[in-house]
């Protein structure tokens, strides 16, 4: 059974972003599926690109093994996005604003980025993620 772009989405946030889950990330990827953050440097902190799903757990893990557990957290009330289909059935893009709230009464920071998936199977075959995680701090 496929599953929608809005679902396939929702899947992939709530198993990163928000769970910081690398078993139920990589699962939502094919076992030769790509993760790429082609705007990053490579050896950054954030892997720049991965392939296959075992990479993408593996790498996906340490990357949140070394995250502050009390590192800032997506204010869900304030952030935002917007999926956009295209003419090609396995490609949709994902528009977001990512609201952090300010610390110490400071200003929110906004961090936003283009997702594009390649889906297969109801599955993502192929994401290029394009964001700067040093925003953050």
């Amino acid at each position: 059974m496929s599953r929608t772009p809005q679902e396939i989405f929702q899947s992939y946030v709530h198993a990163g972003t928000l769970s910081r889950n690398a078993d139920a990330l990589a699962e939502s990827f094919t076992p030769d599926g790509v993760l790429e953050a082609p705007l990053l440097p490579a050896g950054g902190r954030f892997p720049r690109r991965m392939a296959g799903r075992e990479e993408i757990r593996r790498a996906m893990a340490a990357y949140y093994e070394r995250q502050p557990k009390d590192g800032p957290v997506p204010n869900l009330e304030k952030t935002g996005y917007v999926l956009h289909t295209t003419a090609d059935p396995d490609v949709f893009i994902a528009e977001i604003d990512t609201v952090f709230d300010g610390a110490d009464g400071g200003e929110d920071v906004t961090v936003s980025l283009v997702q594009i998936f390649r889906v297969r199977d109801g599955k993502i075959a192929r994401l290029r993620d394009y964001f700067a995680p040093e925003l953050l701090g």
